[in-house]
């Protein structure tokens, strides 16, 4: 297996190679203006890895892969083009009124309860952008008005004149019978012709998102619209970077579903946050393989901290509504949660508490934390932890990145020591004491609102910064145990190759599997059949479309299920794709009931009030070769310390004093190697930080446990 899977970051490009039995990590800063390079820096460093030319490994690797934080950076800076909307008559205020949502959805905890300062997003389509079309479809897909052709030439010519360089269909109930939308985009080709100058995209939202709820689908499908041309640009790029250099097979795009496709099967708005999700992704592997069981996958880049679950038993934690930005939208989306915790963090003074406050502003890449010493002025947590003695100035990221320890201190001292009336070192402790303690509580309030416990479940912690303050994290936690995968420092690229060809359809129903009104059991199984065979076809079809051989191609059936008009709904995977007999309704039925008590506590569940399927999704996939993770069990055996190449003072939270602290290279990560804290490994990908109190324990592969004594 050869093969290049990419994580572009808001503040690093992670390039994880696989090369028959070689894995090798690359990294460089992220490169905003152009992403490819970037991404040539990245591979760059691998293959001097490797001893190769970047065009010779780039000619006979098996694919390339791609996850991108592009579509997020276009949506913070607005980029994009002129959107306008048709929309069934009656519903033009349905996309500005935001469901009366639009003050706080996308905002922290502490902006939402700030009403008096409380305002809406600059709009994606301004009212007058928005027209009203004369038609209507009722909700069971019956033509209840029919659509008047004459008005929709009209005012697609209204918004084309108006400067429109997108065009989106959003109609009531479309998701139920899309006869109308689809006729509109029939109109709009006779009129405005593909292959004349001035053409512009049209994107139907029965086309975008598959269940109902006319605002999200609307969102979602001018989302995806808004950040069409920006991706198609961006990530053709790479593609085109890729060909000069001698790649000529498709490239791939990795989905915040869980999968990746090809550039030409991928919506713009399914790459949005897929650098996480593909963190997820191979947290799921990893637990498979290492039989880890429950797992919270936490990756603390130099951005944002990522936390995303992952249960045993096989549940998928996805976000039915995910807002992005400040929009919700209606796509499939695994779960994850976003803190503003990364390296880069700007720490501000909080007048109100008299303390620091961490994010979600981060100094990313360009300038960067005030130690990179390129023009940036406000304190990081980066800066924080090289004045504590955690990081070596002069081998950070492999020595590319050299720090200025004088301008982190500046920094500190500046921005904060003055009104926290506390030294340099103080302050810096503050910082790391509040940002793991921040990391800690998303954790804890993630798991426990879904029903779990931190102890139940093995905490990875990944991503450039993760190692570095893992055992803070655990600390603040109240955990006396966390692991750091193999290839932690570039883990979400490593799964962003490890993930499968992949798409994912959905729709709505109204499936009552047990009506508490009539004591009876649902009995259509032709219908919720037929459901599922639609889904399974558009998910072939996608796949074939790709070159994939029917053959290879799998199906996983997943059911929202709820009980009677409860909000909250539990993914269920099943392995029966069709229902046949009462007898398999029960046994659903019981698969719901067992997984609701597994996660809300047994005698939790209320059959009596009616079982219902809210969703019906089937996920398309061709399973890939993946990278071998090792069984992480801790070793029977134990190995001294290597000899610690140098040794300097650490200050700790929780001590007043600084402490020597014996400092390691990569030899620490032969498995077996025990090392009790305060001790500092640094490789060429990352640094562990073993705070007092606590052990280190290399494990298989490169894996590392924090194992409090």
């Amino acid at each position: 297996m050869k093969r290049v899977s990419v994580d572009i970051g808001g503040t690093f490009t992670d390039c994880f190679v696989v090369w028959d039995n070689q894995y090798v990590e690359g990294k460089a800063l992220t490169t905003h203006h152009n992403l490819a390079l970037g991404f040539n820096e990245s591979l760059g460093d691998a293959c001097k890895q490797l001893g190769l030319e970047s065009s010779k490994l780039l000619s006979e690797v098996d694919s390339v892969r791609y996850s991108t934080t592009l579509g997020t950076n276009a949506l913070i800076e607005r980029k994009g083009p002129r959107i306008g909307v048709l929309v069934t008559t009656g519903f033009k205020s349905t996309i500005p009124l935001s469901r009366a949502r639009g003050y706080g959805e996308g905002l922290s905890e502490h902006e939402q309860m700030d009403i008096p300062n409380a305002s809406r997003p600059e709009p994606i389509v301004p009212i007058p952008m928005i027209r009203e079309v004369r038609e209507r479809i009722d909700y069971l897909g019956d033509v209840f008005w029919k659509l008047d052709e004459d008005d929709v030439r009209l005012r697609i010519r209204e918004l084309v004149d108006s400067g429109a360089e997108a065009l989106v269909v959003m109609f009531t109930n479309s998701v139920v019978n899309p006869v109308n939308e689809l006729r509109v985009r029939e109109i709009f080709l006779e009129e405005y012709p593909a292959h004349l100058l001035g053409a512009i995209p049209m994107l139907l939202s029965h086309q975008v998102a598959g269940r109902k709820g006319e605002y999200a689908r609307g969102t979602s499908t001018i989302m995806d619209a808004f950040l069409h041309q920006t991706m198609y640009h961006g990530l053709g790029t790479l593609e085109l970077n890729l060909r000069a250099q001698g790649y000529n097979k498709p490239m791939l795009v990795s989905h915040n579903s869980g999968g990746m496709a090809q550039l030409n099967s991928t919506d713009a708005l399914q790459t949005v946050h897929s650098g996480p999700v593909s963190g997820i992704a191979a947290s799921e592997h990893l637990a498979a393989a290492a039989e880890l069981g429950n797992v919270v996958a936490t990756d603390m880049g130099g951005t944002s901290f990522d936390i995303g679950i992952v249960d045993q038993g096989g549940v998928k934690h996805y976000d039915f509504n995910p807002v992005i930005d400040r929009w919700m939208v209606s796509i499939p989306m695994v779960h994850l949660v976003t803190l503003g915790a990364g390296g880069g963090s700007i720490a501000r003074y909080d007048r109100m508490f008299g303390s620091v406050e961490l994010g979600p502003q981060s100094a990313g890449s360009d300038p960067g934390p005030a130690c990179y010493d390129r023009g940036g002025l406000k304190p990081t947590v980066t800066d924080a932890d090289l004045v504590l003695g955690y990081l070596d100035p002069k081998n950070y990221a492999n020595g590319r990145i050299p720090l200025n320890p004088r301008r982190a201190k500046q920094a500190i001292e500046d921005e904060l020591c003055d009104d926290l009336d506390m030294d340099v070192t103080e302050t810096a402790k503050l910082i790391k004491r509040n940002v793991d303690a921040g990391m800690a509580n998303g954790i804890a309030t993630e798991l426990r609102t879904r029903g779990y416990e931190p102890k139940d479940f093995t905490i990875l912690a990944y991503g450039g910064n993760g190692p570095l303050h893992a055992c803070g994290i655990a600390n603040a936690l109240g955990v006396s145990k966390i692991l750091a995968p193999p290839f932690s420092s570039t883990f979400s690229a490593c799964g962003a190759g490890n993930v499968n060809q992949m798409h994912i359809h959905e729709m709505s129903t109204w499936t009552v599997l047990f009506n508490p009104a009539t004591k009876s059991f649902f009995n259509q199984y032709d219908s919720f059949n037929k459901s599922v065979e639609e889904l399974e076809r558009r998910g072939r079809e996608d796949l074939i479309r790709q070159g994939m051989p029917t053959d290879q191609i799998r199906y996983r059936l997943e059911l929202d299920m709820r009980y009677g008009n409860q909000r909250v709904q539990t993914a269920v995977v099943t392995e029966m794709g069709r229902l046949h007999s009462q007898r398999e309704v029960l046994a659903l039925m019981d698969q719901f009931h067992k997984s609701y008590g597994a996660r809300f506590g047994e005698g939790s569940q209320s059959p009596e009030t009616g079982v219902r399927i809210n969703t019906i999704r089937v996920c398309s996939y061709v399973e890939q070769p993946k990278v071998a993770f090792a069984k992480l069990k801790l070793s029977g055996k134990t190995l001294p310390p290597p000899e610690a190449v140098s040794k300097r003072p650490c200050h700790y939270v929780g001590q007043d004093q600084a402490l020597d602290t014996p400092i390691y290279d990569d030899k620490a990560l032969a498995e077996g190697t025990r090392i009790p804290g305060p001790a500092i490994v640094t490789t060429r990908a990352t640094t562990y930080l073993v705070e007092p109190g606590w052990t280190f324990h290399a494990a298989a592969q490169g894996g590392v446990w924090f194992i409090k004594e």
